[in-house]
């Protein structure tokens, strides 16, 4: 009998190990990231406060095309950093979520540079 790896049990082990050295504080936030098969999520986090700061994901009603793209995670990336730096939030803290830094969560990083976020 073949047994499949639990790909989810093991991303989760990997968000905690991260998650037990890095927190968002009101000077610096937390940028998460979530990774869905369709879409993607990307959400300021006060960690002290417990608050969600600015949030952006493609299936927001404004957001145009594929959610699952390389191009739609540097839009949302864009989108995140824009909203961030109308709320005054210019620096964070970068959380890939126990994804591997590539593809789209590497997207959703270039775009959150490019729009003006420093991590």
């Amino acid at each position: 009998m073949i047994k499949r790896p639990d790909t989810r049990a093991q991303r989760m082990k990997r968000h905690s190990r991260v998650r037990s050295k890095i927190s968002g504080t009101p000077e610096r936030p937390r940028l998460s990231v979530f990774r869905s098969e369709n879409n993607i999520y990307a959400q300021i986090i006060d960690d002290v406060a417990g608050n969600t700061l600015v949030s952006a994901s493609t299936v927001e009603k404004g957001f145009e095309g594929s959610g699952g793209n390389i191009e739609a995670a540097k839009k949302i990336g864009a989108l995140v950093a824009e909203r961030a730096l109308k709320k005054g939030i210019e620096e964070v803290v970068f959380d890939r979520g126990g994804y591997i830094y590539h593809g789209r969560v590497q997207a959703l990083a270039d775009g959150a540079r490019e729009g003006g976020l420093k991590f």
